[in-house]
C-alpha cells in the first residue's frame, strides 16, 4: 500500500496552448467527497478533450477537476462519507470529472469498475473513456445488435479500435476508414471486415460496394463536417447515425428528406457532461456485458504508446499528429 504525503505531482495547464503548457507541479492530495473514492493512480488514459481543454476549446462542467485527465487505473486508498463499494486496495478502473493526470485522484465509487486479471494498469486505464462512449452512444443508444452492420470512421483511433473489437464481439459486420494503408491493416487485424483507406479514393463509393449497395445500420462519426451528408446516404432504412465529435467541424448543409423516406435517427452525446446517474448505468451496463469479455480476452484496449507524467507532452503530441494506433497513456 502506498504511503500518501501532503503533495503529489500532477500536470497542470498553464494557459491555452501548445503542448508545451502542460507543466508538471505539486498539489496537495485530492479529498474524496460523499460517495467518492481516492485512488493512487498508476496510470491515466489520454483523449482528445484532453487536447481541446489544453488548447482552451472544451468547456468544463461546473464540478469538474481542473486538471486534465478523464479515465485512470489505480488502487483504492481511502474514501468518502457513504461510499462502501470499494476498500483500500481494491485494484480498480474509472471514469474521472477531471484530475487523471495525477498521482491521486477522486473518483465516484459508481464509476469504478474491478480490474480483470489480464489486465496490467497501462490497459485498464485505456479502457473508461472509449469504451463508456462507444457501449452508450452504439449500444445503449443507437441499439445495434448482432447480424446489423456498422460504419465507423477513425478505425485506428481509441475509439475506433473499441468499436470494431465490440462490434465484432456482438455479432457485427464492421466497415472503417481510415487514413493509411498501414492503419487499414491495422483495422483488418483487430478483426473489421472491411476497411478503407480514405485517402486513396471516394469511400462513400467503397462502402456502397462493399455492403452490395444495401449501406449500413449504423454510422459512428467522430468527424462529421463535409462526411455528413455521404453519412446519411449509406445508412439503409431505419438507420442510425450517431455523431461523438467534430474534426471537421460541426457545419454541414445537408439534405433531410432522407431522415424521412429512410426512417433514419440522428444521435449523439458526449461523455463529460453526463450526469452521476448516467454514468452509473452506464458502467452498470459495461460491468454486465463487457468485463466479462476483457477477463476471457475478447476484447482489450489497444495501447500504442506509454509516457511517464511528467511527459504528458510528448504524448499530446503525439495524439495531435495522429501517427497513433490506440490508446496513448501516462504512467505515474
Amino acid at each position: 500500500m502506498p504511503i500518501m504525503k501532503d503533495l503529489m505531482l500532477a500536470v497542470s495547464i498553464r494557459e491555452p496552448g501548445g503542448p508545451g503548457v502542460l507543466q508538471p507541479i505539486e498539489l496537495p492530495l485530492p479529498k474524496p467527497r460523499k460517495a467518492e473514492v481516492l485512488l493512487r493512480v498508476r496510470a491515466a488514459g489520454v483523449n482528445r478533450p484532453d487536447v481541446l481543454q489544453r488548447l482552451g476549446k472544451y468547456p468544463l462542467p461546473e464540478d469538474a477537476d481542473p486538471l486534465p485527465g478523464l479515465e485512470v487505473a489505480g488502487e483504492v486508498v481511502a474514501t468518502g462519507t457513504g461510499a462502501g463499494r470499494w476498500k483500500p486496495g481494491d485494484k480498480v478502473m474509472a471514469l474521472t470529472r477531471g484530475g487523471g493526470y495525477a498521482a491521486y485522484c477522486c473518483v465516484h465509487e459508481d464509476h469504478c469498475l474491478a480490474i480483470p486479471a489480464p489486465l496490467s494498469f497501462v490497459e485498464a486505464a485505456a479502457f473508461p473513456e472509449t469504451y463508456f462512449t462507444v457501449w452508450y452512444n452504439v449500444f445503449m443508444r443507437a441499439g445495434l445488435t448482432g447480424g446489423e452492420s456498422m460504419l465507423v470512421h477513425g478505425g485506428s483511433s481509441g475509439i475506433g479500435t473499441t468499436a470494431i473489437q465490440l462490434g465484432k464481439a456482438f455479432g457485427v459486420t464492421v466497415v472503417v476508414t481510415a487514413g493509411t494503408s498501414e492503419k487499414c491493416r491495422f483495422c483488418a487485424d483487430l478483426g473489421a471486415d472491411h476497411a478503407i483507406d480514405y485517402g486513396t479514393g471516394d469511400w462513400e463509393s467503397a462502402v456502397m460496394q462493399l455492403t452490395g449497395g444495401k449501406g449500413v445500420d449504423v454510422v459512428l462519426d467522430m468527424v462529421a463536417g463535409s462526411y455528413m451528408q455521404k453519412n446519411m446516404n449509406l445508412l439503409n432504412r431505419d438507420g442510425r447515425y450517431v455523431i461523438i465529435a467534430f474534426l471537421k467541424g460541426p457545419v454541414a448543409e445537408l439534405d433531410m428528406r432522407q431522415v424521412l423516406a429512410k426512417r433514419l435517427t440522428i444521435t449523439g452525446s458526449t461523455l463529460r457532461p453526463q450526469t452521476i446517474a448516467e454514468k452509473t448505468a452506464i458502467a452498470a451496463e459495461l460491468e454486465q456485458h463487457v468485463v466479462p469479455l476483457l477477463a476471457a480476452g475478447l476484447v482489450r484496449p489497444i495501447i500504442c504508446a506509454t509516457f511517464p507524467l511528467t511527459e504528458a507532452r510528448l504524448a499530446h503530441e503525439l495524439m495531435e499528429s495522429s501517427r497513433h494506433m490506440g490508446k496513448i497513456v501516462l504512467e505515474t
